[in-house]
């Protein structure tokens, strides 16, 4: 059967890049500029405490939290209140090597790393919104030993010469958060309304599954209320409920995201497409790709070509 949450991160062309590590020795407070991308921090040693402008609340780190957020409000990090706050872009620039020191160089040592998640427009639009703004996984989590092991080889790869380190360090960064999606699932109440909550929902699973597996099938709500042991209505309620729309509806959305991909990165023909996603014409095909996306499928391709050739 398939696994909705591979599914759609391959979608998404999810790519994790490590930053500088960073060493604060003493007191420090750094200033992050506003990046717009998917990010993380992570703490390998010691405490310190992040502070998002303009929401919630200040939150504590402690060696082996995670925190990933989505880029789009700037945050001072930090471990004092009684120091200037610097620019922690400038901060990084001033040190050389592959990690970042700062600090007054007096008190406790604060050892972590980060980096960011590179997204396609199509994870843009299911990443960023499935997500709460800021997530933190903290080190008491049951996930945590695996965390803790993570980030210190992500760190030790990051800081070393070695050959292959920079591919180890990224590849070490997407099973990281890949681990804090599935930290996320566990905690299915606290996320947005949409795919991955739905994901997360073992009531709905199996329809989801039968729905990745069979994009193409002409699938009947009476079919996947059953495959899910429930009365039709209950079924449908239960997955607007998490999923933000009817059945039907994510079958027609998780087809255009597979007919996305296939316009930008394939060469099959429009016809074998619309057969292959289960549509009896190139017409209705192309109907429900307009409906959905705003642009017809074979000018959509044209656009991707052109963008990815540029």
């Amino acid at each position: 059967m398939a696994d909705p949450l591979t599914d759609t991160l391959a979608l998404t062309e999810a790519h994790c890049q490590v930053s500088r590590g960073y060493e604060g020795i003493g007191a420090w407070a750094l200033r992050y500029p506003a990046s717009q991308r998917l990010k993380f921090t992570a703490l390998v040693e010691g405490s310190c405490w992040i502070d998002f402008d303009d929401f919630g609340p200040r939150i504590e780190l402690t060696a082996g939290d995670v925190v990933l957020f989505d880029g789009r409000h700037e945050f001072v990090k930090g471990n004092s209140d009684q120091v200037p706050v610097e620019d922690a872009v400038a901060a990084f620039r001033a040190t050389d090597g592959p990690i970042a020191r700062f600090g007054t160089g007096v008190g406790p040592k604060v050892v972590g790393i980060g980096g960011h998640v590179s997204l396609n427009r199509t994870g843009e639009e299911l990443l960023l919104k499935a997500l709460p703004p800021v997530i933190h996984l903290r080190s008491s989590d049951e996930r945590a030993a695996t965390f803790r092991w993570l980030l210190e080889r992500l760190l030790r790869e990051a800081s070393t010469g070695e050959l292959g380190a920079s591919l180890a360090a990224d590849d070490l960064a997407h099973l990281l958060f890949v681990e804090a999606l599935r930290a996320c699932l566990t905690e299915a109440d606290a996320l947005p309304v949409g795919w991955l909550r739905a994901i997360a929902d073992e009531r709905i699973a199996p329809a989801l599954r039968l729905m990745h597996d069979e994009p193409g099938r002409a699938w009947q709500l009476e079919v996947l209320a059953r495959a899910a042991a429930m009365s039709r209505t209950t079924f449908a309620e239960r997955f607007r409920s998490v999923a933000g729309v009817p059945p039907l509806t994510y079958l027609l959305n998780w087809r255009m995201r597979l007919a996305e991909r296939a316009l930008r990165d394939d060469d099959t023909s429009l016809s074998a497409l619309a057969h292959s996603l289960g549509y009896t014409s190139d017409s209705a095909f192309s109907n429900a790709f307009k409906r959905v996306n705003g642009i017809a499928p074979r000018r959509y391709r044209e656009a991707a070509r052109a963008v990815s050739s540029a």
